[in-house]
């Protein structure tokens, strides 16, 4: 008895919010919550209201395992991306699981798409499963999701992004800084009138931002651009590229918010007989495996997808451990790879 005493004064140390927290904030009983969450047919109206007003505005998700384990460690991390089809978080995924695994963890993914409702319900799924982590692509959540993550007193890595204020931990890089450098890079090798083809996302956006930015303080502006849904393929590379080319002939280059759409867009140059890259240059973003194999070879950003996994598994692995994390930002950076295309 002493010791499970001991093992939930630890977990109520670790900052996870509780049933009682819950039922403290509606001024309940902590029955009359669980009845809430497990038997709402049970409780009237007015309580029922009181207690689901108090679950949204503390992001309280109930702990769908076992409440009653000696142990409340799973040995189970949980990673959510984008979608699955996104080649770019491939090297991630498998960094995460290689180092994981090598600490005796294993790892669940979770396909969150695009739409912050879908994320959060996927979000509410997998807390309420109180993995030993959880590792999520961007740092763009709704308030919602962010209370049930910053509520859950799990460990939270956000990657893939950048932002001074983290809900726990992060690893990532600037999409702007990244955009913003292709534009300096292009106006450098002399191009005059660039172009934009650009997935939709919130992260892609950032990358349009620092290209147009850093294009404007070199005098190019109202640079055309061509926007299509997430996830991108070739043919939407392709379309989007003819249809930038119809209105804005005199386009010489354009810089593509993954090499997916790049590749499209030579794929649309060469069947159009421009030259590339002597007439239209082309750049894309991620340097995915084909990226060097193209024709011309891919001009591209490279993430190091692999220390972002990395790293991801090692705040997991020494906070379970209860290790210090003496830096809770990091920024991995990225490089520009120049090749034939730009």
């Amino acid at each position: 008895m002493p010791e499970t005493r001991s093992r939930r004064r630890g977990r109520r140390r670790s900052g996870s919010l509780t049933l009682a927290d819950v039922a403290r904030i509606a001024g309940v009983s902590a029955i009359t919550v669980s009845r809430a969450l497990n038997t709402p047919e049970q409780l009237a109206a007015e309580t029922l209201a009181k207690v689901s007003a108090a679950v949204q505005r503390t992001g309280y998700v109930p702990n769908r395992v076992a409440g009653g384990l000696a142990s409340s460690r799973t040995r189970l991390v949980a990673a959510l991306v984008p979608t699955i089809s996104g080649l770019v978080f491939l090297e991630t995924i498998q960094a995460l699981t290689e180092a994981l695994d090598a600490a005796g963890y294993q790892l669940m993914l979770g396909q969150g798409g695009y739409d912050s409702t879908r994320e959060d319900a996927l979000l509410e799924a997998i807390v309420g499963r109180r993995p030993d982590g959880i590792v999520v692509t961007g740092v763009m959540h709704s308030p919602l999701a962010r209370r049930r993550l910053a509520a859950a007193g799990i460990p939270v890595v956000e990657t893939w992004d950048l932002t001074p204020t983290p809900i726990d931990m992060l690893v990532g890089f600037s999409h702007e800084k990244a955009g913003a450098a292709v534009a300096e890079y292009l106006a450098y090798r002399g191009i005059r009138h660039p172009a934009l083809l650009s997935a939709d996302d919130y992260r892609a956006s950032l990358r349009r931002k620092g290209f147009v930015d850093a294009a404007a303080r070199r005098g190019f502006h109202d640079i055309p651009t061509r926007l299509v849904p997430t996830p991108t393929t070739l043919g939407s590379g392709r379309k989007a590229l003819a249809q930038l080319l119809e209105p804005h002939p005199e386009i010489d280059a354009v810089f593509c918010s993954s090499d997916v759409l790049a590749h499209g867009a030579l794929t649309e140059a060469h069947a159009r007989g421009l030259d590339v890259p002597g007439r239209l240059r082309v750049f894309g973003f991620g340097d995915l495996d084909f990226a060097a194999n193209t024709y011309p070879a891919l001009s591209t950003v490279r993430i190091d997808g692999t220390a972002i996994g990395r790293q991801a598994a090692r705040f997991i692995i020494d906070r379970a451990a209860g290790r210090a994390i003496p830096e809770r930002v990091i920024d991995i950076g990225f490089k520009l790879i120049a090749r034939a295309s730009a």
